[in-house]
């Protein structure tokens, strides 16, 4: 009994790894096939009317991107250097980063619930509307409260 269970749970793992996998590695080779022919900032650059509509500036698409279509990690990364050169503000860095909890890897997240049944589409908009507008809102909040403002400015402690 205790030996069918474990036979089933083994089976049935391996095989949403081999789910997981045949998704995870030919998204992998294209990344990096993007990335060697530089062709990421291409990409964004039609990406960057979107900026005006979220109230960030145009130098954030490139992490904004990266991470939506990457995952956080590579996104991150991007965000991190970006603040260390000083190419983004603090509140861009914010509203990236809330972007990017609602809708990061959408892609990647996206194909893998398609395996297991979803409807693609469905997963796809609502992460990508709901993303917008939560970054739409943060960032009418951060135009029109001068809290926000102070936060984001580290002018309050905390």
């Amino acid at each position: 009994m205790i030996i069918d269970v474990l036979k089933e749970a083994f089976l049935g793992s391996m095989s949403s790894m081999w789910t997981v996998i045949k998704i995870v590695i030919p998204l992998m080779i294209v990344i990096e096939i993007i990335k060697e022919l530089n062709l990421l900032n291409k990409i964004c650059g039609i990406f960057k009317p979107l900026t005006k509509l979220l109230k960030i500036s145009e130098t954030t698409i490139l992490p904004l991107f990266s991470g939506l279509f990457f995952g956080l990690v590579y996104g991150a990364g991007l965000i991190i250097d970006a603040v260390e050169e000083g190419n983004i503000t603090r509140k861009d860095m914010y509203l990236v980063a809330v972007f990017l909890g609602a809708c990061h890897a959408i892609v990647e997240d996206t194909l893998i619930f398609v395996q297991i049944g979803a409807n693609g589409w469905i997963i796809f908009c609502v992460r990508l509307i709901a993303a917008f507008i939560i970054t739409y809102i943060f960032g009418f909040i951060f135009e029109k409260s001068n809290t926000a403002k102070r936060i984001v400015n580290k002018e309050i402690a905390g």
